[in-house]
């Protein structure tokens, strides 16, 4: 096989769900988020790892994502964060799936599949009815509130088993827009228990509003990237300065590796690479790695990203290309064909995270992760 692949610690999987678990108090329900296929980490995987620590509850974003978990066999809940489209209905209830709702019609549509399929037997369909407290995405505005309270009150099948919403800066400590969305769920919930319904579970808390709002917990939390090794920067309105202290005792999980395939001694002055973007200053020793952007490894490291090889770090030089990329060890003794690189992961005292290549590519940890590609295979090490 190719020389390139990802690497998943399951001892870090196990510490970071451990650490969230025991950071939130014990009546508190860990919905351990594996959408988007884990973060890029592997959902099927990482969720068996989660479910033999105790998880009862997995967040993904679609029904199709739902179902892989299912089909894996993993028994535990599956929330439906994103909803269903027309259509997904009847495979929601095969597969014991629980939507979120926010219209009407998906009441509808969820009603008519469970009178197609109770075959005799009362259907029972729970969902989870997200309100939009003010990120403007999904959700059912406080106007139609209680409104839409009639419509669950006149379902035969479906149960409101749960009510949520989702924080736009939960990491910004201070923010005054994040008070102000707890509020309107504070009201939200407020306005459901007097219209007569009685939600099971109540939940708002990302990654940074587990470390930082224990008044967002509620009984149920979504923790996500925090699972996979990293945070957004905790940050304060007043300050402006970054502040660690809120993290949580999480580790990085993947780490992404390749191996040298060609070794080239380049005289001084030579360009390298496509269009020659990068000019070698004085005779060099240009390692040839096979990943490229195609990888997953952003064209927005050329000539500006490092990598770590024999323990020392290895500029990246030239432009990325689709399959390839440059790197130069001109300053490192034994470099040798079949080398290991490390693109994302640490050797000793060199390191190089998801932020580091988020910072070159001016966006976050979530695309760096999740944007390493399905040709990139990804191995579950102990």
């Amino acid at each position: 096989m190719r020389p390139t692949w990802a690497e998943i610690s399951l001892p870090a999987l196990r510490n970071n769900f451990r650490a969230v678990q025991q950071f939130v108090a014990p009546n508190v329900t860990v919905c351990a988020v594996v959408k988007a296929d884990a973060y890029g980490h592997g959902a099927v995987e990482c969720a068996r790892v989660f479910e033999k620590e105790g998880a009862t509850w997995f967040g993904v974003t679609s029904t199709e994502e739902g179902v892989q978990l299912r089909q894996a066999g993993l028994t535990s809940r599956i929330l439906l964060l994103a909803g269903f489209w027309p259509g997904e209905e009847e495979d929601i209830l095969r597969h014991d799936l629980t939507p979120a709702v926010w219209d009407w019609s998906h009441i509808e549509l969820l009603e008519n599949a469970a009178e197609k399929l109770k075959k005799g037997k009362q259907q029972t369909v729970p969902v989870h009815l997200k309100v939009d407290t003010g990120m403007a995405r999904l959700g059912v505005s406080r106007e139609d509130l209680v409104p839409f309270t009639q419509v669950f009150k006149s379902a035969r099948h479906v149960v409101m088993e749960g009510v949520f919403t989702h924080l736009a800066a939960a990491e910004v400590i201070d923010a005054p827009d994040t008070g102000a969305q707890i509020g309107r769920f504070e009201d939200a919930i407020s306005a459901l228990i007097e219209s007569g319904l009685s939600p099971v579970y109540y939940h708002m808390a990302n990654s940074g509003a587990i470390a930082a709002r224990p008044n967002t917990w509620k009984n149920m939390v979504r923790p996500g990237l925090s699972l996979y090794g990293y945070y957004l920067p905790f940050t304060s309105v007043v300050t402006g300065k970054p502040d660690s202290s809120y993290e949580l005792s999480v580790q990085p999980v993947l780490s992404w590796k390749t191996r040298i395939i060609a070794l080239r001694d380049v005289a001084a002055h030579q360009p390298v690479g496509y269009s020659g973007a990068y000019v070698t200053q004085a005779p060099a020793r240009i390692a040839v790695l096979p990943v490229g952007y195609a990888d997953g490894l952003s064209r927005h490291l050329s000539s500006r990203g490092r990598v770590i090889v024999r323990g020392d770090y290895a500029a990246i030089v030239g432009n990325i290309s689709m399959d390839l990329t440059l790197i130069d060890v001109t300053g490192i003794p034994g470099v040798e064909v079949g080398d290991q690189v490390i693109l994302l992961g640490a050797s000793g005292a060199r390191r190089v995270t998801a932020w580091d290549h988020a910072g070159f590519s001016m966006t976050l940890p979530y695309e760096v992760l999740c944007g390493i590609s399905k040709r990139v295979p990804r191995k579950y090490v102990e």
